[in-house]
């Protein structure tokens, strides 16, 4: 990561010392961001008077291409930060605001309840891999950011997009763009560039990928499986959505076993892949196929389930059609694949827990 630098502040020092700790080294574009960071957060560098005043950014908005460290600063920083603080991977708000405009669906001004509610119990809001891929996220983001601008709570939002790429090519984005403007107006904005993947490097050789599809790859993975449920009790489990009933047929105390079209065919989203997240801390998926135009949806159900089984840090064995190199995209897809792909190589390795 480059030559270490000296840093002045007491969260540069601590920041220095967990790189120390970790066997980290330091890069001058990450210490950057981190300066830019406190700066946004503490303008006076006094915890006491964060917020005195109302400041003109409340919002930092932190880009950059998968593995650069984004998320390593955004998570070391707020475990440092004496305030009153949350974290949501973005997924996860969103399911927490729909829920409640569920429970309120009979009230009026649903979005600013809903903030104010947040307000009473959080002045700091830190946002991981903020996306934008369906039309009613977009049409309820401007209104819901503006309430929280409102209240003077700050937000860190960590994404792999720059801003003004959001919700490209989504339907009716012209509506989206008074939101752009808003967060352009009201964010420090910072891109972390480096030249590697971090994630990618000093992998072990263990990984827990099997490809092609042929009879060798399904007795390899089949006796990988047996190895894992060995002693254990065969289950099945109903995950219930909303209405939504989904049944995993393959369960073993933590371990699922599933086809891809199981969980990317069918009508599944976040809130689904959250909930079997709770009860699994190992999933075998099978049959994962290239992507490519014509499987466009499919590949973005797999790309929400893979951002929230990383996020719970759910172990993952494959079996696909091809290595991770030759997997294909579309188009449309194409930018927000590469973290997929990256958290796979690192999901799939065997030190990732």
């Amino acid at each position: 990561m480059g030559k270490k630098t000296i840093m002045s502040s007491s969260l540069q020092n601590s920041f220095s010392e967990f790189c120390n700790k970790n066997n980290f080294e330091i890069n001058k574009k990450q210490t950057e961001i981190l300066n830019s960071l406190e700066k946004f957060l503490f303008p006076r560098n006094k915890l006491l008077n964060f917020f005195s005043k109302k400041e003109d950014f409340n919002c930092f908005y932190l880009y950059g291409n998968v593995g650069v460290g984004k998320t390593m600063i955004a998570n070391f920083v707020y475990e440092q930060i004496n305030i009153k603080k949350t974290k949501f991977h973005f997924n996860e708000f969103m399911i927490d605001f729909h829920d409640f405009r569920h429970k309120k669906r009979k009230d009026d001004n649903i979005i600013s309840k809903f903030v104010k509610n947040l307000k009473q119990k959080f002045d700091f809001i830190y946002l991981d891999e903020f996306q934008v891929t369906n039309i009613v996220d977009a049409m309820i983001l401007g209104k819901l950011f503006e309430n929280i601008f409102l209240n003077n709570i700050k937000i860190l939002i960590t994404t792999n997009t720059r801003l003004i790429d959001l919700y490209k090519d989504g339907l009716q984005r012209e509506q989206f763009i008074p939101f752009i403007s808003l967060i352009e107006k009201k964010s420090v904005q910072k891109e972390l560039f480096l030249e590697d993947d971090y994630r990618t490097q000093n992998q072990v050789n263990n990984q827990r990928i099997f490809y092609p599809l042929n009879k060798k790859t399904l007795f390899k993975i089949n006796q990988k499986f047996r190895i894992f449920t060995k002693n254990l009790k065969k289950e099945e489990k109903s995950i219930n959505t909303k209405g939504r009933v989904f049944k995993i047929k393959n369960y073993y105390s933590g371990l699922a076993r599933f086809n891809f079209k199981e969980l990317c065919d069918q009508n599944l989203g976040a809130e689904d892949y959250l909930n079997i997240s709770q009860i699994c801390d190992h999933i075998f998926i099978e049959e994962v196929p290239v992507f490519n135009e014509y499987n466009s949806n499919q590949q973005l159900r797999f790309i929400t389930l893979i951002d929230i089984l990383y996020e719970k840090k759910i172990i993952l064995t494959l079996s696909m059609e091809t290595d991770l190199i030759k997997i294909g995209t579309s188009k449309k897809h194409s930018e927000t694949f590469k973290r997929t792909t990256s958290r796979l190589h690192e999901m799939t390795a065997s030190k990732f827990s």
